[in-house]
C-alpha cells in the first residue's frame, strides 16, 4: 500500500521568529529551536502528536546559496516571502512501513546536516516559487511516539494535525507536482488573494479560529 501522510510544514519568518511569541501568547507550548549547517537556516518549532509547524529563516545567506542548497531555493523563497514567492514548505513522510514509492516527482538532497544514509527528497517544483515547496522524508516518525521528547502539553489543548489547507495567487494550473500531493489527501490547495495556510486541529469540532494575520500568514482552526 503506497500511502502517504503529513510530517511537517514550515513558514519562512523574519530571522529569529519572533512571530512564534504570537503563537505562544495563544497557548501553545514551544519546543526546541534547529540550526541546520551547512543549509544556513534555523527554526522554532511547535510539536503536536502527529506533525510539527516550524517557523524557518536564513540565518547564513552564504550557506543558503550554496552548490549543495541552491537547487532548493530556500533562499529566493524566504527573500520573497513578502513579495509573490509562498512562504510555505510541506513534507510528507510515509504512513505503512513497506511504503517505497514517491508522493510526487522528486530528487535526492543530502544537506550537510543530515546523517547518512538518509536523504531529503525534494519537489521537482522547487524552481516554481508560487507554490509551497515540496519535500518528502522517509525517516519521518509522529513526534507523539512513545519515546518522544518533545513537548506537547499545550494549554490550547491542541493534539493533532487533521487538515492542511493553502492557498496562494496562482495564475497559473498547479504543476503536475503539487497535484501529486493534492493527490495524496495530506493538503488541499485553493486559489486566493494571497499565500496563505490554514490548519486544522482535532477534526475543527469547536468550529474555532484564530487568525494570525497579519503576524504570520496562518489560521488555526479547531
Amino acid at each position: 500500500m503506497q500511502s502517504f501522510e503529513l510530517d511537517h510544514v514550515f513558514i519562512c519568518t523574519a530571522v529569529g521568529a519572533p512571530e512564534a511569541d504570537l503563537l505562544r501568547d495563544f497557548g501553545l507550548i514551544e519546543g526546541p529551536s534547529n540550526v541546520h549547517p551547512g543549509q544556513g537556516t534555523a527554526n522554532r518549532r511547535f510539536f503536536f502528536q502527529n506533525a510539527m509547524l516550524e517557523l524557518l529563516w536564513v540565518h547564513g545567506p552564504e550557506q543558503a546559496q550554496n552548490a549543495r542548497t541552491r537547487p532548493t531555493h530556500l533562499w529566493e523563497r524566504w527573500c520573497g516571502r513578502s513579495r509573490d514567492a509562498s512562504p510555505f514548505g510541506i513534507c510528507l513522510r510515509p504512513q505503512h512501513p513497506e511504503t517505497t514509492a514517491l508522493p510526487f516527482p522528486a530528487w535526492a538532497y543530502t544537506p550537510a546536516y543530515l546523517p547518512e544514509p538518509w536523504v531529503i527528497h525534494v519537489g521537482d517544483n522547487a524552481t516554481m516559487l508560487a507554490e509551497p515547496l515540496l519535500f518528502y522524508v522517509t525517516f519521518g516518525r509522529p513526534p507523539g511516539q512513545a519515546d518522544s521528547r518533545y513537548p506537547m502539553a499545550h494549554a490550547a489543548e491542541f493534539q493533532e494535525i487533521t487538515a492542511l489547507r493553502v492557498q496562494g495567487p496562482q495564475q497559473t494550473p498547479l504543476s503536475a507536482v503539487f497535484q501529486a500531493a493534492v493527490d495524496t489527501g495530506a493538503v488541499t490547495w485553493c486559489t486566493g488573494s494571497q499565500h496563505h495556510m490554514e490548519i486544522g486541529f482535532d477534526g475543527e469540532i469547536h468550529n474555532q479560529v484564530i487568525d494570525c494575520r497579519p503576524t504570520l500568514p496562518l489560521t488555526l482552526s479547531w
